[in-house]
């Protein structure tokens, strides 16, 4: 099942989960699902992060012509992932939705656009993540995480150098259209 959220491009999918004797089974994708919501179904690459607890990562995008849509999901553990728009025109633009995802329940999709970042609430917490595009360091970029808004109900978070360095986001000039 996949349903729109707060911000409608923005999607969370219901994972297929089966569980008998063994353990559990989880499907996160299905092509004919995307197809019949108009999602894509080409992704490029597939990486994972694993994260401490009250790790902050985010909020990252590639620009155009890199930029991509993007499904998340965790493996074990917990995140509060987060989205933010940064299509120029778009209705919900500088708009966050952040939910609560574990253990692969469910899923997010993320299109292109948008900044996304997590707050890991678990000790070794595995993010997987599906993009649509090669990465590519020359369109990589993103947001600063304290900058839209959102209360990440976190005193002193732990943040790379680069994601520290973002500009903010009433500071960016976003090359994403609303379409």
């Amino acid at each position: 099942m996949i349903e729109s959220l707060k911000i409608p491009d923005v999607k969370l999918i219901k994972n297929f989960k089966a569980f008998d004797h063994r353990g559990s089974f989880t499907k996160v994708f299905n092509t004919h699902n995307f197809i019949k919501y108009g999602l894509p179904t080409t992704f490029d690459e597939i990486y994972y992060s694993i994260s401490h607890s009250n790790v902050i990562r985010g909020m990252h995008f590639q620009k155009p012509p890199m930029d991509h849509d993007k499904i998340v999901f965790v493996i074990s553990g917990s995140i509060i992932d987060v989205a933010v728009d940064l299509r120029i025109n778009s209705p919900t633009y500088g708009e966050y939705v952040a939910l609560s995802l574990q253990s692969d329940e469910t899923s997010v999709y993320i299109p292109k656009g948008f900044a996304h970042g997590f707050k890991s609430l678990e000790d070794n917490t595995v993010v997987v993540y599906l993009v649509g595009s090669i990465y590519s360091q020359l369109y990589d970029s993103g947001i600063k995480w304290d900058s839209f808004g959102f209360d990440w109900n976190i005193q002193n978070p732990i943040i790379s150098e680069r994601d520290s360095k973002f500009p903010l986001l009433k500071n960016f000039n976003s090359p994403f259209l609303h379409e």
